[in-house]
């Protein structure tokens, strides 16, 4: 099958997935319902008598911000992942493993218990700031591994990460112990979830989430060049340094913004890139896009299973990623461990 044929084929699954995101939950909304009240919304149709104000504020103020949160979440991260993976050459690397989503939801934490806001920035105080503990977080963990790998080598990074990780979270448990009148919002941070997303969220995360992936597209060759190694890059007169930091700084970017709003959320970053991979091959002006695709579908996917498996319970929606997740890194893990036999 043709790459087009493929690139087609997941959009009509994308859209297939994200119509029954809106008509499954605890009330079941019919697909025309769906479309008529959309229509209503946002072009002034009259509404169908049969449908209630009832109906029309659990599909607009609650299920599809959710949705859309949901789908913009999975995308961000399967995008950073994808960069992670590349520019470190490894395919255990993400952002949850290298500590991103930890040092995020950290700085997240210190912003609400400090009241902490700049002017400047009004509503995107939070997210800027879980980009500047993201960043913080593996940036040094890059630096803590040379200090015992000056080689830099594959697992050394990825152990790094994760016992930077446990430690950032040791840190963020302890804010939250201490947290008083913020406790439900942090321990929120920690399950994960997308309950009680607004459009307002939807606004700020939508123009981070555009404007890194347009950069990381257009910066595919670069992408290309690096998965093949830095004397390759250098020799077709790539800028190592200036392009690692600015490709890690923009994957930095999607996760840290993303896990502001809904938490820790693991293992998205790095199931996508794999399967795209596998799928699509390994350019990355083909394969950016379509990891956002894929793990914005699998996040409506995983959040559909929160919230409706156990009605009228809900599911930490990173627990049911972690379902998936855990099991998937232990299958790249030892794969490559046989490979490498």
């Amino acid at each position: 099958m043709k790459t087009r044929h493929k690139v087609l084929l997941s959009c009509m699954v994308c859209l297939l997935c994200l119509i029954l995101g809106t008509v499954v939950g605890s009330v079941q909304i019919s697909v025309t319902d769906v479309f008529s009240i959309v229509a209503h919304k946002l072009f002034g149709r009259t509404l169908p008598p049969h449908i209630s104000s009832v109906t029309v504020s659990i599909l607009w103020r609650i299920r599809l911000p959710r949705l859309l949160m949901s789908f913009m979440t999975g995308a961000a991260l399967a995008v950073s992942g994808t960069v992670m993976q590349s520019v470190l050459r490894n395919p255990l690397a993400s952002s949850y493993t290298l500590g991103v989503s930890s040092g995020a939801s950290l700085a997240a934490a210190i912003v609400l218990l400090s009241g902490f806001h700049l002017p400047l920035l009004g509503g995107f105080t939070l997210p800027f700031c879980g980009f500047l503990g993201g960043l913080a977080t593996v940036f040094f963990a890059i630096g803590l591994s040379l200090r015992f790998d000056a080689n830099l080598e594959n697992h050394t990074i990825i152990l790094t990460g994760m016992v930077l990780s446990l430690f950032v979270n040791a840190m963020l448990t302890i804010a939250t112990s201490m947290s008083g009148e913020h406790l439900k919002q942090l321990v929120f941070w920690q399950m994960g979830s997308f309950n009680g997303q607004s459009w307002e969220n939807c606004g700020m995360l939508l123009p981070v989430l555009l404007l890194g992936c347009l950069l990381l597209s257009g910066l595919g060759r670069e992408l290309d060049l690096l998965t093949f190694g830095d004397e390759q890059a250098l020799s077709a007169g790539v800028d190592l340094k200036r392009v690692k930091f600015l490709l890690i700084a923009l994957a930095a970017l999607l996760a840290g913004a993303s896990v502001c709003f809904v938490g820790i959320i693991g293992f998205i970053d790095l199931i996508a890139p794999h399967v795209v991979r596998r799928i699509f091959g390994s350019r990355h002006a083909v394969v950016v896009p379509m990891s956002a695709l894929f793990g914005g579908v699998f996040m409506c996917l995983a959040d559909l299973l929160a919230r409706t498996v156990m009605i009228p319970e809900e599911l930490p929606v990173g627990a049911v990623t972690a379902l998936v997740g855990a099991p998937f890194f232990t299958w790249v893990f030892f794969r490559r461990r046989k490979e490498r036999i």
